[in-house]
């Protein structure tokens, strides 16, 4: 098998059905084998080594921008095209895209600004989490991703934004509208679902910016227009763009946080039973699902200079795309990488990426993630698949891992 042709990255994604049901034994293969792949026809190497890959993510002098790689990097390239045909806005986009100077001048506010409500917003997680199991009290079964895993990250940063509680319906329905921007194969019906979402949200986001000049609350946004009014450099159009992002990106990897870490508990009862035994656990439970089976497939950085990895040359201008999946289980790193471990000794993993750019909703995502697991163990003490034999229904999103439905009996 060594000498087997490494796959085509289009082949990394759940549109391979080999992927989809098993990406770690595909992922085993590249990573032992051509840690450092370039597939020409997506015009990218491909990293799966954990030092390469946290090698490269780290380093800030990497660009992050599509527009900056290469016309060869049609893959990286298309993220433009995507981009495109969302509704115009002014202003340079997501941080996600973004390097500096832009990049700093927008994550800095924003950031400041979000860690200081993630820091006190443990009793709004709590609540959130508690309403949405207190519906499920009675009921001998339920899909845990439609009651569960969907609704509290969406109904956690509406709070935090400042969303009227009897627009969190629409909010909802947006949420779920604009995800599809990720999806490149969605159909025409997504599309315009999409696209209404994109236009329903920057309208209702500009209108929360007027009222909250008009009148601050304790949320989010009124933390936001006060930083504007103390001179940050973040005109409307930024700010806008990147709180939509904060909601899209945070929403979609939370829900999988939780599905995929619920589902690992419930195939794997002798973890469950170490963290109902000791509740303590659950900070480094929910790293341990992180590493083992984490909501991203891959980020990606442009190389800026003539540079080497693993003695392969990647010049200017050309594409890396890392794969965090193949990263978090290397055995040069993980002892049992395999293994569903939540008293490992350590898990360093990359799952949130790395550098400027590591994800700058991981501190919400880690809190929402531990409160959820730990409550819906605590509610339902019998928990368990509704059928233990049946595969799992993975979501088809490219380069990202979730499930569909996750029906559980109580």
């Amino acid at each position: 098998m060594a000498d087997s042709a490494p796959p085509r990255v289009l082949e990394l994604t759940p549109l391979n059905p080999a992927f989809r049901d098993d990406p770690y034994a595909v992922l085993a293969h590249l990573r032992e084998h051509h840690p450092v792949m370039r597939d020409e026809l997506a015009g990218v190497f491909l990293l799966s080594r954990y030092e390469d890959v946290r090698g490269v993510v780290t380093d800030l002098t990497l660009w992050r921008s599509p527009k900056k790689a290469e016309e060869a990097a049609v893959l990286t390239r298309r993220i433009l095209e995507r981009d495109e045909s969302m509704p115009d806005r002014e202003g340079v986009g997501s941080i996600l895209l973004l390097d500096d100077p832009d990049h700093a001048r927008i994550r800095g506010p924003l950031a400041q600004a979000l860690y200081k409500r993630v820091a006190k917003c443990r009793p709004l997680v709590e609540e959130v989490v508690a309403e949405a199991l207190g519906k499920l009290e009675g009921r001998e079964g339920f899909d845990l991703m439609a009651e569960v895993s969907l609704p509290i990250p969406i109904d956690v940063i509406a709070r935090i934004l400042g969303v009227d509680h009897t627009r969190l319906a629409e909010f909802r329905d947006w949420s779920e509208g604009i995800i599809q921007s990720l999806n490149p194969l969605r159909t025409p019906e997504q599309t315009e679902h999409m696209m209404r979402a994109s236009e329903a949200l920057g309208g209702f986001m500009t209108a929360m910016l007027a009222m909250r000049r008009a009148k601050g609350e304790d949320d989010l946004v009124t933390d936001m227009v006060e930083l504007q009014a103390a001179g940050a450099d973040l005109p409307d159009p930024d700010l806008i763009s990147n709180l939509i992002s904060l909601l899209v990106g945070g929403n979609l990897t939370t829900t999988d946080l939780i599905g995929n870490g619920a589902r690992q508990f419930l195939l794997n009862p002798s973890e469950r039973a170490k963290l109902v035994a000791d509740p303590g656990l659950i900070g480094a439970a929910v790293e341990e699902v992180l590493r083992y089976d984490p909501p991203v497939d891959v980020t990606g950085r442009i190389a800026s200079r003539e540079m080497e990895v693993r003695g392969c040359p990647v010049h200017t201008s050309q594409s890396m795309m890392l794969s965090l999946r193949a990263a978090n289980r290397d055995p040069a790193v993980f002892e049992e990488p395999d293994t569903f471990n939540i008293t490992r000794k350590k898990s360093p993993h990359v799952a949130f990426g790395g550098g400027a750019h590591i994800c700058i909703g991981a501190p919400l995502a880690r809190l929402e993630g531990q409160v959820t697991l730990l409550r819906l163990f605590e509610r339902f003490p019998n928990l368990r698949l509704a059928e233990p034999e049946a595969a799992a229904q993975w979501r088809s999103l490219p380069f990202f891992r979730g499930l569909q439905r996750l029906d559980v009996l109580t």
